[in-house]
């Protein structure tokens, strides 16, 4: 899903990860899963206290920051 949204809004992994101050492994290890102590931790947290979690893929809208889409 966090790859659709990041197609959606015409980015490359390196074009996210220069947006996020992150490297371009980082976002292809978060789009494939890759599990990582923070994130066993979270749906650990989810799981036990009963919580849902969803996400849903908005349109892109016009950037605020001036920078092209």
């Amino acid at each position: 899903m966090l790859a659709q949204a990041r197609a959606l809004n015409g980015w490359s992994q390196r074009d996210l990860a220069e947006r996020l101050g992150i490297s371009q492994r980082y976002v292809w290890e978060i789009e494939a899963g890759k599990p990582s102590i923070f994130t066993e931790r979270l749906f650990a947290y989810i799981r036990e206290t009963g919580t849902t979690l969803t996400a849903t893929i908005r349109e892109p809208d016009e950037p605020t920051d001036g920078r092209p889409r």
